[in-house]
């Protein structure tokens, strides 16, 4: 099928979102928290389920269930690997993005000293933040910044040279801001971190579900992100860089492997979660239009995703600049964006218009900070409930896109 004969299979992804025929108040919901958290494709509750059916079991047995087990988290990194563009034994699971970041804070921090220096962001969420800000206060190491631009709601990146120096030891930056949807510069970020020395922390946690990722494009040592984000379980994931894997000292019980991916991921794992993680994976490439591989098949997937959502995204985005008192936090149009719309009502709580949205339209979209604490206080909005924030993911439609716009105006018409 050519490209200009292609038409984005959306009642086909629809009917693989079980959580999609949920109504209420007689309508079927809209689900616009993916940023939250996506709904999960039926694939991947069917590879939990079989899991649990068939008789789990801990690794390293002689008997089936635990070789299968064995051979299920192999599936599953060699997945993430060509989700991301790595190697499965760089690939490692945990509880979630947060509790991995904790733990590899704390096995590089080892090597940290006072004079050294790490490098964060304000437009970052806070849990590619508060681990390496955590483990550089217990170090005695100096914390910069590269701060945010609020007219602009871009990183300032005119500072880097002042910021980014010798005595850097880590960069932390995300690929995407789970609250405005900008897309940052990570790769020009990267090239200065790794001239200075720095490692480069990459938090691909909202953005996974909307881009291809290529980690070495990207520049990333490091790169965090978490299934349940992209249509999968409650699995966080870890792509650390084999050389810089294999320096690593995590905190560990004794007895636990040594090698990596291993080293990383504590006590017994989520089998069954991680049973959900390559189908989810492979519903993305299932959207290809190209491609043999799964890897090139999940970079045709993620174009007509894109493709898909940046329309339903421009069509909110519209709508809601027309309605009087509506102010959307969003970079200008040459910034790239996720498909991620923040915004207020003057004189209305987010929270008040998240209720009327729920009550009236049949639409979840969620408010507050989420996470992205620093860039809320910058913008002087955290102490009056942040932001509402409507999400989209493939499975969105435009009725509901519609409906969104509809439920807002309609709000905002009862406040004039």
């Amino acid at each position: 099928m050519s490209k200009a004969a292609y038409t984005f299979p959306i009642q086909r992804v629809r009917d693989q979102f079980p959580a999609l025929r949920r109504m209420y108040h007689g309508k079927s919901v809209g689900y616009f928290d993916g940023p939250g958290g996506s709904q999960v494709v039926k694939a991947s509750i069917d590879a939990i389920s079989a899991y649990m059916m068939s008789g789990g079991a801990n690794l390293h047995g002689c008997f089936p269930s635990s070789v299968e087990t064995e051979e299920i988290i192999l599936q599953a990194k060699q997945a993430v690997a060509d989700f991301v563009g790595a190697t499965p034994n760089e690939v490692a699971f945990g509880a979630n993005m947060t509790t991995l970041a904790l733990s590899i804070a704390r096995a590089m921090g080892k090597t940290w000293n006072k004079g050294d220096e790490i490098v964060v962001t304000e437009l970052d969420h806070r849990a590619n933040v508060d681990p390496w800000i955590t483990m550089a206060e217990d170090k005695g190491v100096t914390v910069r910044w590269i701060k945010v631009n609020p007219d602009t709601l871009t990183l300032d990146e005119s500072c880097l040279e002042s910021v980014i120096t010798e005595k850097t030891k880590l960069v932390a930056v995300g690929l995407a801001s789970n609250a405005v949807g900008t897309i940052n510069s990570i790769s020009n970020i990267a090239k200065h971190a790794h001239r200075m020395g720095a490692v480069v922390v990459v938090d691909a946690v909202h953005a996974a579900p909307h881009l291809f990722i290529d980690r070495d494009e990207l520049g990333a040592d490091i790169l965090l992100c978490s299934a349940y984000k992209f249509f999968g379980p409650h699995v966080g994931i870890a792509v650390i860089k084999e050389e810089l894997f294999e320096s690593l000292l995590p905190y560990k019980l004794a007895p636990a492997p040594a090698y990596i991916p291993d080293k990383l991921e504590t006590g017994t794992q989520n089998h069954e979660g991680i049973a959900g993680i390559e189908p989810a994976i492979d519903f993305i490439a299932s959207l290809a239009i190209e491609g043999t591989t799964r890897r090139e098949r999940l970079r045709s997937g993620f174009e007509q995703i894109e493709e898909h959502e940046q329309a339903l995204a421009r069509k909110i985005r519209d709508g809601l600049s027309n309605i009087r008192g509506i102010k959307i936090f969003q970079a200008n149009e040459s910034v790239l964006k996720t498909p991620t719309i923040a915004f207020r009502l003057e004189g209305v709580s987010p929270r008040e218009i998240c209720e009327k949205l729920c009550e009236e339209q049949s639409i979840f979209v969620a408010d507050g900070d989420f996470y992205a604490m620093t860039l809320a206080e910058r913008l002087g909005i955290r102490e009056n409930g942040g932001w509402v924030r409507a999400g989209l993911a493939p499975y969105n439609t435009e009725e509901e896109a519609e409906r969104l716009v509809h439920g807002v105006r309609m709000i905002a018409s009862m406040y004039e």
